[in-house]
């Protein structure tokens, strides 16, 4: 026998924060998630060591789904981000910047964690309550009669991802695909539980941008199509196209150990027994006037035959993927066993023909009144199709959520600067009770009013990463970006023409200061007051909903990993 490994007793780390290895991670990870941020923000290539795929990549959900990390302290963080962006989508690199931010300011304070604790969550309901107010200066209805703010939402998110290698053309061009392949996600006829479609994106690689285009219904490959052949198919009596829909295997390669065992008598084939089950249900579905037979996984190329012969259309490998939107699609319902048929489970499709992209074929399914569509995406590398699918997928479900809350935030940087403007300005003015009620003294809550502000200002300064300076100013506390390069002026209004969401121009006395994030940055005179311009199609627009829940995840993940004490790892 050999000789057993005593157990080793578990590691305690005290006060993780203070040591320095864990620091050096933080700061890393807020780094390299930093330097990814915005439009201009630098790609990434990430590979393991064991080789694989390389992908390149500016997302957050890319991004922490390929790095590994070790610390626990980096663990919780990655964690409730990527739980942030499997419900929102959008947002990521937001939360998780803000996060370390928060940390970072946080924790070199002079105040007890328990304390910050309590002053950020009454910061954070502040800033909440700022956001969901009708007076919120950075906050836009959407108005879903009208697409211009819809665009500004897409094509946002559409810029903001520099691997997807779009110029303005492509931008636009997307950005119209994106929300005509909502549009026909929307029932007609919305009742108290309408509940929307999908959008199925269909890969084509290795093809121009401006080929993509959107179809309503559903694309099927075919990757046996044979050229010059018409399409024949059979219809009922009233000119549907009833269609069957298989999740099981027809195979005819061996039975389903799930329905049970199978008695086989001697000098009976079983692979006989097997085809000839196959060929009595295709007899059942020519009796039935089936014009569509659509199976999950593989079919017998001598049913797929008879069903040809008989004209019926046959296609098999189809995939789970496509199972969902099939039977959304055509009202089927996928059948479990060739041994039973029922005729509730057929359903129908007003067309069928042929559609060709590039060198591909596809099966197009047109239903009568349908809720799915098929977006044709062409990119021209593998790389740059990857990461298009994501922001596209993205964009949809942005675009689903302000349906939900139809409103949207001001992006570019400057939803975090106004917050900033509004917590500096409304923080200097708080009653002497709300300490009380706190716990605190109006200094230490100063001097965390102070380490939120500059986390928010610290994020708006990652989205600039050629070197240019950065001002706000002091009216609608927006964010404005000097280019690099430029030379000293006395007017700054001489050198920056928009801010950076595009609502407000330079035409005002703004009173710009820059945006330096460190303590002790002027209170801003007053309120920072309501853009009164009207909504054009140049915006950059954040999602109301992911940017809210962002704020809310970034502090809460903050204050969580503030307060711990001790962590405890198993060295076995």
């Amino acid at each position: 026998m050999s000789r057993l490994e005593a157990k080793k007793p578990p590691l305690f780390i005290s006060e993780p924060l203070t040591r320095e290895t864990v620091c050096q991670s933080l700061s890393l990870l807020s780094g390299v998630l930093k330097s990814s941020y915005g439009p201009s923000g630098r790609l990434k290539q990430l590979h393991n060591g064991a080789g694989g795929c390389v992908c390149t990549t500016s997302q957050s959900s890319a991004l922490l789904g390929h790095l590994s990390v070790s610390q626990p302290v980096l663990r919780v963080l990655t964690a409730s981000v990527q739980n942030h962006v499997s419900r929102f989508s959008d947002c990521g690199l937001f939360t998780a910047i803000l996060c370390c931010g928060f940390i970072e300011n946080f924790r070199s304070l002079n105040v007890a964690p328990f304390t910050v604790i309590k002053i950020s969550k009454h910061l954070l309901s502040l800033c909440m309550g700022h956001l969901k107010s009708e007076a919120c200066g950075c906050r836009l209805s959407v108005d879903f009669s009208s697409v211009e703010t819809l665009v500004c939402l897409v094509r946002s998110i559409l810029m903001s991802k520099p691997a997807c290698m779009l110029n303005k053309t492509e931008v636009d061009h997307l950005t119209t695909l994106v929300l005509k392949a909502f549009i026909f996600t929307v029932p007609c006829h919305a009742g108290t539980n309408a509940v929307l479609g999908k959008c199925v994106i269909v890969p084509v690689k290795g093809r121009r941008v401006m080929d993509s285009t959107v179809l309503a219904g559903l694309l099927i490959e075919l990757p046996e199509f044979q050229l010059g052949k018409p399409l024949a198919v059979k219809r009922t009596g009233s000119n549907m196209i009833k269609i069957a829909l298989f999740s099981v295997s027809m195979s005819g390669d061996g039975f389903n150990p799930e329905e049970g065992m199978i008695a086989v008598h001697h000098g009976v084939s079983l692979e006989v027994s097997e085809l000839n089950q196959l060929l009595n249900v295709g007899k059942q579905l020519v009796k039935d006037e089936v014009g569509l037979v659509v199976c999950q996984k593989v079919m017998h190329p001598s049913l797929k035959q008879f069903l040809k012969e008989n004209g019926v259309v046959a296609v098999d490998r189809a995939g789970l993927s496509l199972m969902e939107p099939l039977g959304r699609v055509t009202g089927s319902k996928p059948i479990v066993s060739i041994h039973s048929l029922s005729p509730g489970c057929y359903g129908s499709l007003k067309d069928l023909c042929i559609e060709s992209f590039a060198s591909k074929y596809f099966l197009h399914l047109i239903p009568e009144d349908t809720v799915i569509c098929s977006l044709i995406l062409c990119n021209r590398s593998e790389t740059a199709w990857d990461e298009l699918k994501r922001v596209c997928e993205t964009a949809e479900h942005v675009l689903q959520l302000t349906m939900k809350e139809p409103l949207a935030l001001l992006g570019g940087g400057c939803t975090e600067t106004h917050l900033a403007s509004y917590i500096r300005h409304t923080s200097s003015s708080l009653p002497a009770s709300t300490f009380k009620d706190l716990g605190c003294s109006q200094t230490q809550y100063q001097l965390v009013a102070d380490g939120f502000c500059r986390s928010l200002e610290s994020l708006a300064r990652s989205l600039s990463h050629d070197g240019g300076e950065i001002l706000t100013d002091m009216v609608y506390g927006h964010c404005w970006f000097v280019p690099p390069g430029s030379p000293c002026v006395s007017k700054w209004s001489d050198l920056v023409s928009k801010c950076g969401c595009g609502m407000n121009g330079n035409t005002d006395d703004l009173s710009w200061r820059f945006l330096q994030g460190q303590s002790g940055s002027p209170v801003i005179q007053g309120c920072p007051k309501e853009s009164s311009v009207k909504v054009t199609d140049l915006l950059t627009l954040d999602c109301f909903a992911a940017k809210c829940n962002g704020l809310q995840v970034a502090l809460e993940t903050a204050n969580l990993i503030l307060d711990l004490s001790y962590i405890v790892e198993d060295q076995n």
